[in-house]
């Protein structure tokens, strides 16, 4: 198996987006061939992986991903590559309310830390720290037996006084030092309410990954860090190859048009993948370029996005909703997934109150006006036959949204899922289905194992 790291930290906003980025970058530049992975249910920072490695980037979500589909994908993330590189969740231990046999909540890094066997690098943010870095560093090496710390980097450097406090701390403290990073504004990115802001909207993100690669091979000790990677032991990992990559859901159609670009970004690459390898044949199309989807296929899937910031565009766009009203006219499955289940709907209200009509394909009326953030892991139950499996498949997703329904969801004899949260409770009735059209605000990532 493929060597791997895991990028991890204390918290998030501690600058491991930044180091992954340039690490990755630092090693595309000195010739290695280097994969990534992200932990979790996250869509915006694969996009800057991919820019900084040139290769896809896939997600590994330990609590919401069956043992073989993690093993399939942790195989098929180091296929032709010298090295994994993955980047971590939140905090290291930061995870869903539900623990694992060891303790570790559920899909936090901690918990594939564990799993896959992969060393863990701790970036830590010492700003306004001294010598209590190393009560820190110390304290996340020895938290859990299973979740191997191969060092720290410590970012967020003042000067070369603080760095030499903090290595002495860490060093006196049996930690290993990877390098220290120097505190620098100019490698900040921009941010809205899901994220960064879109790796395909950065006009300037080329010259931020050379800038961080430099950076990066001048103040972090690069090869030690890579002599710290460690083979996968996932169970299944050393088996498993892309031919065992079983879908995490099955192919909509035999030929499905999926909608990619600023306002449906959000497919993950390890599905799409997963269905051309079963056989799929899986053409994209741009609604903000008034694309229609393929006549020809028998599915289009919206992913989610950022529909709210174009709905302007697309409610003026016809030949786009034409099409998606011709799918559906032709009984072509339509599926849509948060933003694109927005779409799907009669109208969709913007953060300035202006309505903007949609597709009308499903009886939703989604508002950005009052927002109000739903985040979580759910499992969830297909409540009726149809392209996602029979009636009773169960599944695990996740969902991160601001939208508001105005009036009713949809009636509930018509709703798509039956939910729950991860811990359990809250059970409600989500989603909607009309005729061959289909959605809801939840983001599917893999079947519910069934043992």
């Amino acid at each position: 198996m493929t060597p791997g790291l895991l990028v991890a930290a204390p918290a998030s906003g501690s600058g491991k987006t930044t180091l992954t980025l340039a690490l990755l970058r630092c090693l595309r530049n000195q010739g290695r061939a280097v994969a990534s992975v992200k932990t979790g249910p996250d869509y915006i920072d694969p996009a800057f992986h991919q820019a900084a490695s040139g290769r896809p980037c896939f997600n590994l979500d330990p609590w919401a991903m069956r043992p073989e589909t993690l093993a399939a994908a942790v195989a098929r993330a180091g296929e032709a590559a010298e090295l994994v590189l993955g980047e971590g969740v939140m905090g290291l231990f930061d995870g869903a309310p539900v623990t694992d046999a060891r303790g570790l909540a559920g899909g936090s890094t901690a918990q594939l830390a564990a799993l896959t066997g992969w060393p863990v690098v701790l970036v830590i943010d010492c700003k306004g720290m001294g010598a209590s870095v190393a009560a820190l560093a110390a304290g996340f090496a020895g938290f859990h037996a299973a979740v191997p710390l191969a060092g720290v980097i410590l970012n967020n450097v003042a000067s070369p006084r603080h760095e030499a406090l903090l290595r002495t701390a860490c060093e006196a403290a049996g930690q290993i030092v990877f390098g220290a990073f120097a505190r620098d504004a100019a490698l900040a990115r921009p941010s809205r309410h899901l994220g960064l802001v879109q790796a395909g909207e950065d006009g300037d993100l080329e010259d931020f990954l050379e800038a961080a690669a430099a950076a990066v091979a001048e103040q972090v000790d690069v090869a030690a860090l890579c002599r710290a990677a460690r083979p996968a032991r996932i169970p299944g990992a050393e088996a498993a190859d892309s031919a065992s990559l079983v879908p995490p859901l099955a192919p909509l159609g035999q030929r499905i048009a999926v909608a990619q670009d600023l306002a449906f970004a959000f497919a993950y690459p390890l599905l799409l993948d997963a269905w051309r390898r079963a056989g799929a044949e899986v053409s994209c199309f741009s609604p903000l370029a008034d694309e229609a989807p393929d006549p020809a296929a028998d599915a289009v899937y919206l992913p989610g996005g950022y529909p709210e910031l174009h709905a302007a565009r697309l409610a003026g766009n016809g030949r786009f909703l034409a099409g998606l009203r011709a799918a559906a006219g032709r009984d072509a499955a339509v599926y849509g997934e948060c933003g694109g289940y927005m779409v799907l709907g009669q109208g969709l209200e913007d953060a300035e109150g202006r309505r903007h009509a949609m597709a009308g394909l499903l009886p939703l009326e989604s508002s950005f006006r009052e927002p109000a953030r739903h985040l979580g892991y759910r499992r969830v139950c297909l409540l009726a036959n149809g392209p996602l499996g029979a009636g009773g498949a169960a599944f695990r997703a996740h969902e991160f949204h601001y939208a508001r329904v105005l009036g009713e969801e949809g009636p509930p004899e018509k709703a798509l899922f039956e939910a729950q949260a991860a811990e359990g409770g809250g059970d409600a009735r989500v989603g909607q289905r009309q005729g061959s059209v289909f959605g809801s605000f939840l983001h599917l990532i893999d079947g519910e194992a069934t043992s």
